[in-house]
């Protein structure tokens, strides 16, 4: 039989289902893997009692005939969705030790659907980050390596790196992510699977620690097109907890799924397309464009003449929004707290974020706070929204000549650890190719399309209009037949 933690989340389901084996074998097949591959530092809380317990209540409910959506399927929890009696941290030194009273409510949604908890997975602190480097717990490290007997550290992608790496090393078959500015896309691209970032306010944002309020979505990673169909329509639903939360029923998607694009046009956005461009990266792009046409597609060019405006915009608005959301950490109410003796209250304040946060979030903060202070609210942040409306207004021109846009991912590989986290500016980089569909708040989808010269995944971008899921995955799963993605990592770890 083949090995258990190998099948994707529809194949456990499935067999689940089928008798083919019990939840408990598949929950302690994973949690084995997890507990063999801690060199990957991927988890920052290990939980195998808790997928145990949901396989056995799967177990039960499949004897009694009252299976669920997801009944039998471990999977891994962000450390950004807060989890009733289970810490919780942002992989941050500020929430060491915090264990929620409460639960978020896309886990909640998870959890009512049968899946089962393998753990909290490490990322970037707070979000903000395109490595994993920049977790007080440590980076996490991708399992792949690259050809040719080159063993260095290669980052899995940020923020979601734990959950990237996790899915790519078969610790996990699925696992939850965020993304804010590429945080499910870039990390899917850079270790082989694929995620997709839902239109902005499909998923429920309580219960996640914020980092950008009008950025932050929370969607599926997974390693085909149909896990994240499936995982998203339990993922996805209105919430009145949430103001941000779109009131309209979720689609079915996985029951859509269809890889016939005849009647569709792709975008090609030129902009995404500059001088000194990665070649294998163009390449693949071009392979990606060959791939929609075959599956029935009409190709077109397309302008968003604005793109080149989307990263500073991206970052001045993100940071603005982080030094917002992040003031709340003062060592009064919760988390970490630092009191010099004879300090008073501005002291505790200072000593308190000087020790729980790291230099990244630090940085951010303080852009934040700078392009919000009253001498230059307008000269940056009320330009950057100008911006970004204008930004949104072209995905809206562009959509008019087609139903969806084709890009890379990422501008390149997974990089080395290391080799970015000094110049902040070339690790923001990352994100040049994401960035603007958050902005707009639009759904967008990585899905693996190959590997480069030295064996490494390669992703494709698929942006789709507002609300228009079920077109992006049906773009992705038409790459994702054509592209017959294999490859995974060996294991070394």
């Amino acid at each position: 039989m083949t090995d258990l933690t190998d099948l994707t989340v529809a194949e456990i389901r499935d067999g689940f289902r089928a008798g083919d084996f019990s939840a408990r074998e598949v929950a302690e097949g994973f949690n084995a893997n997890v507990a063999a591959a801690k060199a990957l530092n991927a988890f920052i809380v290990e939980t195998p009692e808790k997928a145990l317990e949901a396989a056995d209540a799967a177990d039960k409910a499949l004897a009694a005939g009252e299976v669920k959506p997801l009944s039998g399927v471990p999977i891994g929890m962000k450390d950004l969705f807060c989890t009733q009696g289970v810490q919780t941290t942002a992989a941050s030194h500020m929430l060491e030790g915090f264990v929620p009273t409460y639960e978020s409510t896309v886990s909640a949604k998870l959890w009512d659907a049968g899946a089962g908890m393998l753990g909290k997975l490490n990322l970037d602190q707070f979000a903000m980050g395109s490595s994993n480097e920049t977790s007080y717990y440590g980076n996490v490290i991708s399992p792949w390596k690259r050809d040719g007997g080159d063993n260095s550290a290669l980052a899995p992608g940020g923020s979601s790196g734990g959950s990237s790496s996790a899915i790519a090393a078969r610790l996990c078959p699925a696992a939850t992510g965020t993304d804010t500015g590429g945080s499910i896309r870039q990390p899917a691209a850079f270790t082989g699977i694929s995620g997709i970032k839902p239109t902005y306010g499909r998923c429920s944002r309580w219960g996640i620690v914020a980092f950008a309020s009008s950025l932050d979505q929370a969607g599926p990673m997974a390693r085909t097109v149909r896990d994240n169909a499936l995982l998203l329509e339990v993922m996805a639903g209105f919430d009145p907890k949430d103001s941000t939360s779109l009131g309209l029923p979720v689609p079915q998607w996985e029951a859509g799924l269809s890889s016939n694009l005849k009647g569709k046009t792709v975008g090609i956005p030129k902009e995404y397309r500059p001088d000194g461009l990665n070649a294998e990266i163009a390449a693949l792009w071009d392979q990606g464009i060959a791939w929609l046409k075959d599956a029935g597609a009409t190709v077109v060019e397309v302008s968003l003449p604005h793109t080149k405006y989307a990263l500073p915009t991206y970052y001045i608005i993100a940071p603005a929004e982080a030094s917002s959301n992040l003031a709340r950490y003062d060592g009064v109410r919760y988390g970490q707290r630092d009191l010099p003796d004879g300090a008073g209250l501005q002291d505790m304040y200072a000593a308190t974020r000087a020790a729980g946060f790291g230099p990244e979030v630090k940085r951010r903060i303080m852009i934040g706070t700078y392009v919000l202070s009253a001498g230059f609210y307008d000269a940056y942040y009320t330009q950057a929204q100008k911006v970004r409306a204008l930004i949104a207004r072209d995905f809206d021109l562009a959509f008019e000549q087609c139903d969806l846009l084709l890009t890379p991912t990422a501008p390149s590989a997974a990089f080395t650890l290391g080799e970015k986290q000094a110049d902040p500016l070339a690790m923001y980089l990352n994100d040049v190719f994401t960035v603007p569909a958050s902005l707009a708040g639009l759904p967008a989808m990585s899905v693996p399309g190959g590997v480069d010269s030295q064996g490494l995944p390669l992703g494709l971008q698929i942006i789709g209009k507002a609300l228009d899921e079920q077109t992006v995955l049906n773009a992705g799963l038409a790459i994702e037949e054509r592209a017959g993605f294999v490859a995974r990592p060996d294991k070394w770890w």
